[in-house]
Order: C-alpha cells, then sequence, then structure tokens
C-alpha cells in the first residue's frame, strides 16, 4: 500500500482521489448572515492589523507567527473561545484510505473548531471551522489541497464543512460541501491589511461561528 502525507499532495490529485468539484460563488450571503461589526470589534481589529503588520514589513513571517499574531486573536474576537466552541490543535486525523487505488493518507490539520454542544449523525462533535494556515511569503492556495483531504473525511459525519486557508494577510474561505460529486465553493478573497475587507472577514468569522 502506498503510504501519502497531505501536506504533499497537489489540487489535481485531491480532485482526482476524492471526485471533488471546484465552484464559485461571489457572495458570502448565499451561506451566512453578516452582521454589523461594533466601535469595539473594529478598534480591536485595528490594533491586530497593526500588529501583523509590523512583523509582515520586516520581512517573511513565519507559520508559527501567523497562527499568534493574526489567527488567534481573530478566532478570540470572533467568539471562537468561548463555549460551545472549542479549538483542537495540531492533531493527526485519522488514516483515508482511497478506494481502489491502494493509498493512504496520513496528515495532520493546524487548527479545528468543534462544537461541544452540537454532533453528527455518528455522534462525533460537529466541526465548525477547519484552518490551514501558511507562512506570510507562501500562497494560500497550497493550504486548499489539505483542507479537502482533512474535511471528505468528516463529510461522512455531517453534510458540510467550512474550510479557511490563510498566510495571515489573505484568507481563502471555502465551503465544502457532502454530494455525488462532493463540491467545494471558493468565496470571495479576504484580507486583513485592507479596512474594509478585514471587516467582512471577522464578519465571516462571526457568523460561522455562530452557525
Amino acid at each position: 500500500m502506498t503510504i501519502l502525507n497531505a501536506r504533499n499532495l497537489s489540487l489535481e490529485e485531491v480532485q482526482r482521489l476524492f471526485g471533488f468539484q471546484e465552484e464559485y460563488s461571489d457572495s458570502f450571503s448565499n451561506y451566512l448572515s453578516l452582521e454589523s461589526l461594533t466601535e469595539v470589534e473594529q478598534q480591536e481589529l485595528l490594533q491586530i492589523r497593526n500588529d501583523f503588520r509590523r512583523y509582515l514589513i520586516a520581512g517573511k513571517v513565519s507559520e508559527g507567527q501567523v497562527k499568534f499574531l493574526a489567527v488567534a486573536p481573530l478566532l478570540r474576537l470572533a467568539g471562537f473561545y468561548r463555549y460551545p466552541i472549542e479549538i483542537v490543535l495540531e492533531e493527526n486525523i485519522a488514516d483515508i484510505e482511497v478506494e481502489d487505488e491502494d493509498i493512504r493518507i496520513k496528515g495532520r490539520f493546524d487548527i479545528l473548531a468543534i462544537s461541544k454542544a452540537k454532533h453528527t449523525k455518528l455522534q462525533k462533535y460537529f466541526w465548525v471551522l477547519l484552518i490551514e494556515s501558511k507562512n506570510s511569503q507562501i500562497d494560500i492556495s497550497t493550504g486548499l489541497p489539505q483542507l479537502l483531504t482533512y474535511s471528505y473525511k468528516n463529510l461522512d459525519n455531517q453534510k458540510s464543512v467550512w474550510g479557511l486557508t490563510t498566510n495571515g494577510r489573505s484568507y481563502q474561505f471555502v465551503y465544502i460541501e457532502q454530494g455525488n460529486p462532493p463540491i467545494y465553493y471558493l468565496l470571495p478573497e479576504l484580507n486583513l491589511m485592507e479596512r474594509e475587507r478585514s471587516s467582512q472577514l471577522l464578519q465571516v468569522l462571526k457568523a460561522i461561528c455562530q452557525l
């Protein structure tokens, strides 16, 4: 049996192995109800942006720094640190065996937000948001194969999963849906360093947290 690491898979390989179909959606409002931000939230968002900018202009921001400086404070501000949401970090996923290919895929996700108040049909905790982070010099699309691979395993348990791949500056949300074939929808790219799109970034995170 061939053993593959999810980190090394290309998008083409993931589409072939799991049958994913790619679609684009031009509006978050098709999936989420976005609420206006408060003045306090706007001020905290500005602080996150300014903190990250200081590191960004100094050079490459490592993957660990991206998680610590941008992703973690954004999740806190959006409400992901409050019950019933729980954050799970750097855990191995169960082996994924691909039928008819004699292939087993192993991997470890970066950040997973689960709901401890909501269960799937197999009585597992509901996946709210799966996040893959990269360093600031890597294109965010490189995290998409991992997101799809890890989410595919969980589509047996729930009908859809929200995913996010980021390099700290750019944010690509993906809505991954169960089906034959399974479909993933790419949403408009958001940017922490731009005022309007950073506000929408926080709005989207808040809306996902409240699902």
